[in-house]
Order: C-alpha cells, then structure tokens, then sequence
C-alpha cells in the first residue's frame, strides 16, 4: 500500500505522475531546485522539499537530497519520472534496500538492459532478431575493422551504457574507424562513466519502432502495441505516433510479441519500451528503455490504459488490471514534443518568460506540461514546454486535427519548435509516411521562413 509517493523529477513528467498518485488516493510530494522554487510540478503537489541549487548535479541527481527528502516528508515509495535519475541502477537499488518502495523497473533489470551487449544476449537468447555485432566490448579499432571486413561498411561503434545517441560513432571506411573509436569511448566515460564500446552493423535508412512493454512482479508481462519515433533530429524524437503506418498486421504482432516474450524471458516488471530498427520488411531489437518514457501518452491515448497507474499497482505488489486480450487500440495518436528551441536557428535553446501560454483545446487533444503562463523555461534544464497529444480515427485525421491544434497554440516570450512541427505536417514525404529516421538530414524540404 503506497499512501505518499515523493516525485524525483520536474516539468511535466513529474506533474504526470502526481495526476496519477492523486487518482489512486495517494498524497504527493515534489522536488525542487533553486530554479524551481515556484514551479508548475512544486504547485501541483501537496507538499514540496527543496533539494539543492539550480546546476541538476547538486539538486534532482543528487542521490543523499532525494533520499533525505523522502524521509523528512514521509513518503512510502519514490518515482523517478524519466531523465534524471530514472534508469540509474545505484540510485534504484540503495531505494530498493530502503524502507522506500521503488517505483519502477528493479535495479537488476536495470543492470541488464543498462549494458547493450548484455542486452543483445537476453534478446537473442529469448530469439529475438538482433543487428549482427559483437557479443562483447571491442578493445581495439583493428576489431572495428575486423567485423567490418566481415559484414562491410558502414558499421556503428555504440557505447556499452549508452542511449539516445551518445557514443555512437558511424564509420564508412577504415580509415575513419580509429579516432571513432577513440570519440566513442570518451562519450561512453563522459556521459555514462563507462568506456566500453561494441560494434554492429549499420542500418542506413531503417524505421524506429518502439513497444510498450509493462510487467508485474507475478510473473505477467503485457505489450502495448508499438509507437513509430523516426522523426529524430540527432537520435533525439520530435515527433511520435501510433499505430506505425509502416507495419502490416502480421508484422506488427511479431514485433510486439517479440518485444513481450524477450522482457519476459528477463524477469522484467514495471513499464519499459523495446527499441527495435525496421528495415526492408525485417525488425531488429535496438535498446530496452528501462523506465516510463517521454512518448507514453500516445499509447495511452489509443488503449486507454493508464501507464502511470499500472507502475504505481505493480510497485505496491498487485497484478497487472487487464489482459493481452483487453488491449484494442482504437484509432491514431501522434505527440508533439513543443521545446523552447528556435528552429530557424539549429534549434538552439531559448530560455525566458512565457509571456503568453495558450495551448490548443477541443476534442482529441491531450497537453501534458510542466507551466503556466508568467513560468519561466530555465537554461538549467531541458528545454521541452509541453507535450501536445492529438488523437483521432485515423491517421488523415490526426494531421488534419494536428495542424489546426499547433496553428492555434499562442505561445509569447520565447521561441518554439511549433514552426517545425507545422512544416513537416505539410511535407509530403511525412504526409504519406515515407520517411525514415534520415527524415530531417535527407528527406524533408526544411522551413520556410519567408
């Protein structure tokens, strides 16, 4: 039984989840910085602790704070959001050995999936399809060159610990494979405090495909069916939706149960997302995503299951609320990520007041946001406004009722990526889903700003 639950996160995701503990009856208490003080998520919750200056490192990742918070406001359990400490295996077992109740996949899981090439094993011991690569951590670029001469180029150097395109170094010919290699693992140090790097093939102009997995600590493992995320600037997701125009119907149910049956293999529980490249009529398994993720809510929007309150019920130890049987996806959903970034100009950040703050309304449209007209969007942190979610019948019909949602937005104060979002609604190669993750580098006819 969880009575209060303490949010280790900001911005909307920690608004999210405090929606959420509030509907199962639960009391809610937010973190806070220097810079958050007066923040949307400190204002929604039923209690706030602050935890330390504006810089993330001495606030929402330090570890002793979030745990120092949780006891002085007497919190049952923790959830991590995404970002931040979410998918830090130390942090989630020292709250697992706690008087804590951790909300999320268990740190074990963490520790398997954390690591690609243990990772690659699982999924290819469960007969999942992998990228041909190697097994273990490569040492030495003449081993890049070695795999290379057998699969041929180009091929990816990825960090071992790595994600969302840190460390991952494509090389197209031999002599690019040693400062690569060199690059790819001074990423893995600096951004994941490991330097192992491993080497697979690479996919030129494959979809992302992701699932939406969830288990109890029974033994039961659901999917959610899959989110298409190949609108990506810099490995990083612009644009989500749901179902993937890509797939057929007996595609889609291999991939799905595949992405089930190889978390399952794991002993997974709590929510997750399998990450798989598509390509050519064939799927391989890319990453497992051991925590809520940012695109959660176009899934939610399709099968109406709360993925939020399924983590709360498995943490307290309860069985999953539905059947495979009971997932039926109905209709189309795309997500909007909307940052405070100027996408005339290399989509650099841009900080300040919302002098305005208007999202859009009316049937089919979910924002889930972190602020409020008058807040301030922090150069400390990451720049996502608010996430717009346009659900409809079908897939005609969420462009169409997307462009009217972004046209009417009044956003005042800074800039946004609503002009971006508002151009690839009107480019054909999107429009007829031919696109792939070399969309926004190849594909699209860029901004017009005239």
């Amino acid at each position: 039984m969880i009575n209060k639950v303490l949010v280790a996160n900001r911005g909307e995701i920690a608004v999210r989840v405090a929606q959420a503990a509030t509907e199962l009856g639960m009391e809610t208490v937010a973190v806070y910085s220097d810079a958050d003080e007066t923040a949307k998520h400190v204002r929604r919750a039923d209690e706030a602790y602050h935890v330390g200056s504006s810089v993330a490192g001495k606030s929402y990742l330090d570890q002793e704070s979030l745990l120092e918070a949780a006891t002085e406001t007497d919190a049952d359990a923790i959830h991590p959001g995404y970002g931040f400490l979410a998918e830090n295996e130390s942090f989630a077992r020292r709250v697992e050995e706690s008087e804590f109740i951790w909300v999320g996949p268990p740190s074990d899981a963490m520790a398997d999936f954390g690591e690609k090439t243990k990772a690659r094993a699982i999924m290819d011991e469960a007969g999942v399809p992998i990228v041909p690569g190697t097994d273990e951590p490569v040492d030495d670029p003449e081993q890049v060159k070695a795999f290379a001469d057998d699969h041929g180029y180009p091929v990816a150097i990825k960090a071992d610990g790595g994600g969302g395109g840190r460390g991952l170094k494509v090389v197209s010919g031999p002599e690019e494979a040693d400062e690569a290699f060199r690059n790819a693992k001074r990423e893995g140090e600096a951004y994941f405090d490991n330097d192992a790097v491993y080497v697979e093939r690479f996919l030129e102009n494959p979809r992302h495909i992701e699932v939406q997995v969830i288990g109890d600590t029974h033994g039961t493992v659901r999917h959610l069916y899959e989110r298409d995320c190949s609108v990506q600037r810099r490995q990083q997701k612009l644009i989500e939706e749901t179902p993937s125009p890509a797939l057929d119907e007996e595609t889609r149910e291999e991939l799905c149960e595949a992405a089930r049956a190889g978390v399952a293999e794991a002993g997974y529980s709590s929510a997750g997302t399998v990450e798989f490249l598509y390509e050519d009529g064939d799927f391989y398994f890319l990453e497992v995503n051991a925590r809520i993720q940012v695109e959660h809510t176009v899934t939610e929007a399709v099968t109406g299951i709360d993925i939020v309150k399924e983590q709360f019920r498995v943490a307290a130890g309860e069985e999953l609320s539905f059947e495979q049987s009971d997932v039926e996806p109905r209709g189309a959903a795309m997500e909007f990520r909307i940052n405070a970034e100027n996408p005339y100009e290399e989509f650099n950040p841009t900080p300040g007041t919302l002098e305005t703050y208007r999202p859009p309304t009316g049937m089919g449209i979910r924002v889930d946001d972190g602020v409020n007209e008058a807040d301030r969007i922090s150069p400390f942190y990451d720049s996502l406004v608010g996430k717009f979610i346009v659900t409809a019948n079908d897939r005609t019909e969420v462009l169409e009722r997307s462009k009217r949602a972004l046209e009417e937005t009044e956003i005042d104060g800074i800039s946004t990526t609503i002009p971006f979002h508002l151009a690839v609604l009107d480019d054909e190669v999107f429009v007829e889903s031919d696109h792939t993750t070399k969309y926004l580098d190849q594909q699209f006819d860029g901004l017009d700003d005239s």
